[in-house]
């Protein structure tokens, strides 16, 4: 989508009454006529209502996306969802309810293992099929994803480690696994970089100052002190952050994740290992200790049982043999990912990144992808930034458009465009690197920003929702979003929220659906049970970015068809002279209603504007209309 540049015109007070957020003002187009981006067929349209904004609030714009609105950069855009093309439905997410599947699990932790070196990635060239168009991020992770069985010999290599030095990385990895676990399970937030564990012998020494029993100590870790370290500065990052784990026995109530409880939670997670290894595993004043089941157990038995016990007889494929060969390369190397939240605006880095991304991945040409595209698509934004109050209104960050950067040992390697609003983070379009495909860092960037809606509720309670663009039924590439569970459609009649699973029958039969209609249908419920067409084969095997909403060019035709408007029910202007007379209209830095301004224009152009100002507030709503400046000039 095309957007001129417009610079933010935010008032003392907007012109719904003394809010101090500033004011929105916007240039209405009308109608508009664009090639569509999503289906790519010839002679298909995408039909839209368009306005460009000089300033919007983040209230207004919320309320915006929550009638079907989008933005692109400046330019705000409503798909006429019964003459579109491809009808696309805004689709949410309430992030406490969200339930991460298999797929979003592996995500997480294929990320984790590439952070700690133990992803083993084989670089082939990317499958170009004979169009110029990619084979697709599924078959391309499927070919450079290789846990190697055939890779060289992890003992050879350090012959001089003896079987105690061995067995502690064995131990410290088991730890990160378990730690991996937390994270996945949401015990552990997902938006911090967490330390790495290492395990330390107790020197015979030492266990002379500890309490009667420790004789049988063996190994012992800190981690937990590291971790609760970790969270706390992240605390102090965004004003005492606090995370909330729900469980029966907790009764809702927020858990502070201490030292000791954060060792317990590991202690919990590592019973196999005690199992397997003939060791007991106990939390102990926030340390992980290892201790011997037995006191006639000697060391190397307990070294040997731990590590070979973990091979299984099939050899190199196994998950044994891969775990030990992890255990056994303690100089891997280790990544550090941080995630950085900032104001949206202009970076050589994000635009380079931007550019290899397009060319790689979309195939655009390089004329294409120009400076001024990119920051008519993705840096302009109208928002006015509204800071943090620190009254619990809203968030450390603030409301407005921001880039989320993902960095690994200091390379940029992903960006997400979004914008933060009193209800919702909504996604926008993500970037990446190209060289990274196998990350699927589009699947991993949603599952940060739906955990940063859940962090930051203890901020804003408002604050629920992740908005995840367009859904588009009919696009195969635009599916993947609604496995993000549970998610909702809005309904383009009424603009009412409706369970995806309700109405996904009804979409499969036909593209455009009045959804509201159906919400509470008993046939539809029945059908819903019948037809269980969720392939778990198919789930998310297109890694597309968030929100893979093509940048539209537009035509200068303005499609206004009023002989087909006034014979469509869902879209007739209606010309009630009441309706509109609340309008709020921007005229020569003025602010008038329509009512007392009328009779400045002659019959013809009051008949042009009214046709204008009653379809605009259609398409916003009498609400909006009131409050948002109509600019005239």
């Amino acid at each position: 989508m095309a957007a001129k540049k417009m610079r933010n015109e935010a008032g003392s007070s907007s012109s719904g009454g003394g809010n101090s957020r500033g004011e929105s003002v916007v240039v209405d187009v009308g109608r508009r006529r664009s090639s569509c981006g999503y289906c790519k067929s010839r002679g298909n349209t995408s039909i839209s209502h368009g306005s460009w904004a000089r300033s919007l609030t983040v209230d207004d714009y919320q309320a915006l996306l929550d009638r079907g609105w989008r933005r692109s950069g400046s330019f705000l855009y409503k798909p006429e969802m019964e003459r579109t093309c491809c009808p696309s439905y805004t689709i949410r997410l309430k992030a406490s309810d969200f339930v991460p599947s298999k797929e979003q699990h592996r995500v997480s932790k294929r990320l984790q293992r590439f952070l700690d070196g133990t992803l083993d990635v084989k670089r082939q060239d990317e499958s170009i099929d004979r169009s110029g168009n990619s084979t697709g991020p599924s078959s391309y992770v499927d070919n450079e994803i290789k846990i190697s069985a055939a890779k060289e010999s992890v003992v050879g290599n350090h012959e001089g480690k003896n079987k105690a030095e061995q067995f502690m990385h064995y131990l410290s990895d088991q730890i990160n696994n378990a730690v991996d676990a937390c994270i996945g399970s949401r015990e552990f937030p997902f938006d911090i970089q967490l330390p790495k564990a290492s395990v330390k012998k107790v020197a015979p020494a030492k266990k002379k100052l500890l309490v009667e029993g420790s004789e049988d100590l063996l190994y012992s870790s800190n981690i937990s002190f590291q971790i609760a370290a970790a969270l706390k500065r992240a605390e102090l990052e965004v004003h005492h952050l606090k995370l909330s784990r729900h469980s029966a026995g907790e009764n809702d109530q927020t858990l502070e994740l201490t030292p000791q409880v954060i060792a317990e939670k590991l202690a919990r997670s590592l019973t196999q290992l005690a199992e397997t290894s003939g060791l007991s595993i106990r939390a102990c004043n926030g340390h992980i200790n290892f201790y011997s089941s037995a006191k006639q157990v000697c060391l190397d038995e307990v070294v040997d049982n731990a590590i070979i016990s973990k091979e299984s007889p099939g050899g190199s494929g196994s998950k044994g043999s891969y775990l030990r060969k992890s255990s056994e390369n303690p100089q891997v190397k280790r990544r550090r990912l941080e995630i950085e939240l900032k104001r949206s605006s202009f970076d050589p880095e994000e635009f380079s990144l931007y550019q290899r991304y397009q060319i790689k991945v979309h195939n655009d040409t390089p004329d294409h992808v120009t400076e001024s595209s990119y920051r008519r698509f993705l840096v302009d934004t109208p928002l006015v930034f509204v800071p943090s109050t620190g009254d619990g209104t809203v968030p450390p960050c603030g409301f407005g458009s921001f880039h989320q950067r993902y960095v690994i040992d200091g390379q940029l390697v992903a960006v997400g465009v979004i914008d933060i609003l009193p209800k919702c983070l909504s996604s926008k379009y993500l970037f990446w690197d190209p060289d990274l495909a196998f990350l699927s860092l589009g699947k991993y960037s949603a599952l940060q920003e739906i955990s940063w809606v859940s962090d930051n509720q203890v901020h804003c309670p408002t604050l629920q929702y992740y908005y995840l663009g367009y859904y588009i039924h009919s696009c195969s590439k635009m599916r993947y979003k609604a496995a993000y569970r549970p998610s909702e459609l809005l309904c383009p009649l009424r603009y009412q929220w409706v369970p995806f699973e309700i109405v996904r029958p009804l979409l499969d039969r036909k593209p455009y659906v009045i959804l509201s209609d159906f919400a509470t249908s008993q046939n539809v419920l029945e059908d819903h049970m019948e037809l269980q067409l969720d392939d778990p084969g198919q789930e998310d095997s297109n890694d597309v970015p968030i929100d893979e909403d093509e940048e539209m060019e537009l035509d200068s035709e303005d499609s206004d068809d009023e002989s087909w408007s006034e014979t469509n029910g869902l879209t007739s202007v209606k010309k009630e002279d009441g309706a509109i007379s609340n309008i709020l209209i921007g005229l020569k830095g003025s602010r008038l209603r329509y009512k007392d301004l009328q009779k400045a224009f002659g019959s013809a152009e009051r008949s042009y504007l009214e046709t204008q100002l009653h379809r605009y507030m259609r398409a916003v709503g009498a609400e909006l209309s009131e409050r948002m400046v109509y600019s005239l000039g």
